[in-house]
């Protein structure tokens, strides 16, 4: 009878030094594909940047300066696209693949070759987007929402790359999120029930779900341009009997659980530092998971309050404005669950609490102008305005960017073996945190005046905010080149890590890797 000799295929397959540079590109090790999908996001996000600071030098004085209002729709369409589905949403999925099998217990994702795919999918997507800048009338110029008929009557020739780069993305994220449903479900460790899990983990399972369910919507949406472009429908030409607002009401119904997509994995990143930093178990596990859920429904069922200009009915309306404050109060939930785990706590801040903290502050602002938008009367003069801009980036840069930059400050001990420089790191904060605030805040004031967003020009009365907000968009771009520094400095000559790497690290030993799900602690020590 022969000897069955289990081997880890990891071992044997991917990490042989002969294979080099060929080992990333077959490899189907969780770790290695979390660190693709990372790099690949910072690289994005480096781009999806450049193209703000053109926005932002244009926008540095009144008059055209530097580039034609064409190329200025061009860069706003792509920065947009890039930063959406090119840096946030691969960082929270290498996030994932890094972080939530060790987190169950489980050797490794489920499906390890189809998250090998679902990674390569995305630099052939990029890279035709990227590409459509040097095609014949430019390109992609119409707003990342990519309304029609603009898009479709009126797109530039190279929109049929565009929606092909988009129905890729779109194959990514659902491939994507098969793999950490069946992970999670499947492969939990023996002992380990679903209200056991962390919750990084609980937030990445309803993503999924999410993704899942949204990510055809939106491939519905641009084949329909798709058909609308060549082959003579008229599905959002009004012309032909078509619908422009129908246009709006598909997009929109992925678009707004789409921004949800975005931030969920976010709540769980911070539902980690913050309880480890202030050595306390997180305030309100099960709490904390039942608002997860019932933001993820309520996403379905507000997605009209993007469009309460276009002339719908007086009860569409008051219903979505209602609807859409309903979410307010699990979001509430959490945040003043957050504020109750700090309450009292021995907290140290080093660098991922401090972007933990700045995160709960600022996007807790961003919540709170996300709800004057949602009043519909006065929804009427801010729609269209920079107010909205400073709303959705209060939510996304200090929210979803903060919790990745957290998250990887966080884990880097856990990732590399080494220590980052915790000065470097602070500065990095402090530059990130005065940078991102002096880009966006400003930007309320505009609004709240009149100014419209994607416009290349405008009226005098503005020139004072926009050179602020200029002159914070390069504080904060740069900062971000200094925390490729950091990081690199980090990897090369870190010192080695051990549970105790962080300066104020008395204490924070009972975080470390335990059976016990992190809402189970008893109390931890005290600080003296």
């Amino acid at each position: 009878m022969s000897e069955v000799v289990h081997t880890d295929h990891h071992d044997e397959h991917d990490h042989g030094p002969e294979k080099g540079l060929l080992r990333w590109l077959y490899t189907t090790n969780h770790k290695d594909i979390g660190t693709l999908y990372l790099w690949f996001s910072f690289l994005m996000l480096f781009i999806g940047g450049a193209l703000a600071l053109v926005i932002r030098t244009e926008l540095f004085q009144p008059g055209l300066q530097f580039i034609e209002p064409a190329f200025f729709n061009q860069m706003t369409t792509n920065h947009g696209l890039i930063m959406v589905f090119g840096a946030i949403m691969p960082a929270f999925v290498g996030l994932a693949n890094w972080l939530i099998p060790m987190q169950v217990g489980a050797p490794d994702m489920a499906l390890p070759r189809m998250n090998n795919l679902s990674f390569w999918i995305l630099p052939f997507a990029f890279g035709m987007m990227i590409s459509t800048f040097f095609m014949d009338g430019g390109g992609p110029n119409f707003g990342w929402t990519f309304y029609a008929p603009l898009s479709t009557t009126y797109g530039p020739p190279s929109t049929t790359y565009f929606i092909f780069a988009v129905h890729l993305m779109g194959a990514s994220s659902i491939m994507g999120s098969i793999n950490i449903i069946a992970t999670i479900l499947n492969m939990r460790a023996p002992g380990m029930t679903l209200m056991k899990m962390p919750l990084f983990v609980w937030t990445w399972l309803i993503t999924a779900f999410l993704l899942i369910a949204v990510m055809p919507v939106l491939a519905g949406a641009v084949t329909m341009m798709l058909f609308d472009i060549h082959f003579g429908t008229s599905f959002f030409n009004a012309a032909g009997g078509g619908d422009p607002v129908m246009f709006q009401h598909i997009f929109w119904f992925f678009g707004h659980p789409e921004v949800y997509i975005m931030i969920l994995p976010a709540f769980g990143i911070v539902s980690h530092i913050l309880p480890a930093f202030a050595r306390k178990p997180l305030f309100g596990y099960t709490s904390m998971v039942w608002a997860v859920a019932s933001i993820a429904v309520l996403s379905f069922v507000v997605w009209a309050h993007h469009m309460f200009t276009v002339g719908m009915p007086l009860f569409g309306q008051a219903f979505f404005m209602g609807a859409t404050m309903v979410i307010a109060i699990p979001t509430g939930v959490k945040v003043f669950n957050w504020i109750a785990t700090m309450w009292r706590g021995s907290m140290t801040f080093e660098t991922p609490m401090l972007f933990a903290v700045a995160f709960v502050i600022l996007f807790t602002m961003g919540g709170f102008s996300g709800l004057m938008l949602a009043i519909v009367p006065a929804d009427y003069q801010y729609h269209d305005t920079y107010f909205v801009v400073a709303h959705f980036h209060y939510v996304l840069v200090p929210g979803a960017l903060f919790s990745i930059i957290a998250a990887v400050y966080f884990w880097f001990p856990k990732w590399t073996g080494k220590m980052y420089n915790e000065s470097l790191g602070k500065l990095h904060f402090w530059l990130s945190f005065i940078g991102v605030n002096i880009t966006f805040f400003p930007q309320h004031f505009s609004g709240l005046a009149g100014m419209p967003r994607r416009i290349p020009d405008y009226a005098l009365q503005f020139a004072d905010f926009n050179m602020i907000s200029s002159v914070g968009a390069f504080i904060f771009g740069f900062s971000q080149l200094f925390f490729l520094y950091v990081l690199i400095n980090g990897i090369r000559s870190g010192k080695a890590a051990d549970g105790l790497s962080w300066e104020g690290a008395k204490g924070l030993e009972w975080t470390l890797p335990s059976p016990a799900p992190y809402h189970s602690f008893t109390q931890p020590p005290k600080v003296s």
